[in-house]
Parts: C-alpha cells; sequence; structure tokens
C-alpha cells in the first residue's frame, strides 16, 4: 500500500507517544485500535494496548491502562495522555478518509526488535458476530499469546466460536507496513534512570515516601489516585471519553 508522508509522519508521532507513556524500559508493544463510522450516526471506537516489560527473568504482558495504578501515577492525566495517542489514530483515519483509499476498520501495531509494524484490517465491525468485549478476548489470544488453557470457562468458550467461525471464512483484506522505529531520544513519563521495574514499583508503593517521590508529587505526575470510572476529556480534546480499558470516542 502507499503511505503518504503525511501518514509516516503520524507514525512517528504514534510511536512517541506511546514511548513516552510506557514508564520502564520495554522489548514489545503491541496496540489494536478501531475506528468504526457508522451511517448517520456518531463514529465510534476502542483502543487497548500492551507491553513487555525487558528484563532478565521471564516477564508477563503489561496492561496500559494499569500503569497509573502500577506506578502511581494520576489516572486523570495518564488518560488525557492516552486519548492524545488516539487523537493521533483518528487523525491517520481521517487522512485515509480525505485521500479517497480504502479505509480501514482496526489496525494493530507492533513494535518490537526495533521495527514499527502496523497492520490494516477492512473487516465491517459493525457486521461482526463478536462484541468489543469478545474482540478484546480474541485480540489477547492472537497476539499475546495466552494460551486457551490459561483463559476462563467464558473467555474460552469465545476463543473456540472464534476459531470455529474463522475456519469457514474468506482470507480478509489486509495491508501491512513497517518500518524502522523513531530513533531519535523521546522524553519519558518516568526518566529510564529512576524507572523501577514493576515488581520494584509495586514493592515501593508500600514503603515510606522518599524525597525524590514528594518532588515528583509537587510536579503534578505523581498525585493521590483517583478511582477510576468514567473520565470525560474536555471538548477542545476531540470529546474522547475513557472508560476503564477502552477508549470511546465520538466523532
Amino acid at each position: 500500500m502507499i503511505n503518504l508522508p503525511e501518514e509516516k509522519l503520524l507514525y512517528s508521532d504514534i510511536q512517541k507517544k506511546l514511548f513516552y507513556i510506557i514508564p520502564e524500559k520495554w522489548e514489545k508493544i503491541y496496540l489494536y485500535a478501531s475506528v468504526i463510522s457508522v451511517p448517520n450516526q456518531k463514529s465510534v471506537g476502542e483502543m487497548y494496548f500492551y507491553y513487555l516489560p525487558k528484563g532478565i527473568i521471564k516477564k508477563k504482558f503489561v496492561n496500559g491502562y494499569e500503569i497509573p495504578n502500577i506506578f502511581n501515577i494520576d489516572e486523570e492525566q495518564y488518560s488525557k495522555l492516552i486519548s492524545d495517542v488516539y487523537n493521533s489514530i483518528k487523525l491517520l483515519h481521517e487522512r485515509f478518509v480525505n485521500t479517497k483509499r480504502s479505509v480501514w476498520s482496526s489496525i494493530n501495531i507492533t513494535i518490537e526488535n526495533f521495527k514499527f509494524k502496523i497492520e490494516f484490517d477492512y473487516e465491517d465491525l459493525t457486521e461482526s458476530p463478536f462484541d468489543s468485549y469478545e474482540r478484546h478476548v480474541i485480540w489477547r489470544y492472537k497476539h499475546l499469546q495466552e494460551g486457551i488453557e490459561t483463559l476462563g470457562r467464558k473467555d474460552k468458550k469465545i476463543v473456540q466460536a472464534y476459531l470455529e467461525y474463522e475456519s469457514v471464512q474468506s482470507p480478509r483484506k489486509k495491508d501491512v507496513y513497517i518500518e524502522g522505529v523513531y530513533k531519535q531520544p523521546v522524553k519519558n513519563i518516568i526518566d529510564f534512570e529512576k524507572t523501577l521495574t514493576v515488581e520494584e514499583a509495586i514493592a515501593q508503593s508500600k514503603a515510606p515516601e522518599s524525597d525524590k517521590e514528594k518532588e515528583k508529587k509537587k510536579s503534578g505526575l505523581f498525585k493521590k489516585k483517583n478511582k477510576i470510572e468514567d473520565i470525560i476529556v474536555d471538548e477542545d480534546e476531540e470529546n474522547i471519553g475513557v472508560t476503564n480499558q477502552i477508549l470511546n470516542f465520538k466523532k
């Protein structure tokens, strides 16, 4: 597929924003986002992302929406940063619409081994037999190597239904674009030199506050956490609503 310079700039923008909001060294990042256009209605969409922390011992993928709780980062501010990532994805979708090309309904982004890979899927999600929750379960099974034997009864049935469904479907149209990762230094929400692993961060959260932590709290990044319910971004931030692990946006 043809990628215009404007799209490549957006790819770099998405990379930099993802790198910024992950507060520790990582090996892989996987992201899913959808933008669904419904005739005569407001567009809807969702996004979730996971990363694999870097380390010697075997790690598990971290759900990006759990970062505020793990690293004691203000949830409302962090949700706005996630919304900013989705804004860039929405702009990418609008680029395809405005240039009158085939318009994708969802994307999968993989960043690993110094490569940025984006896969475009053109499935009509309004006709999908699976709802948002089920697609999330299926996505984790496919991309995070979650074995079906590790799933609960409900999720296992979802994956089995998906495998049966796919076995009788014709291959869908997909496009893939790959480039080297953004190579310039990128500021991180927490400096890597001061960043702890997930395990260390959890342990530190139980320890008395240090002077450095007190200073970070003054800066506004680390604050007393708010209970996550529905965090709505102001209208000047594209009317994007954040509900737990799903970013629902209205166009």
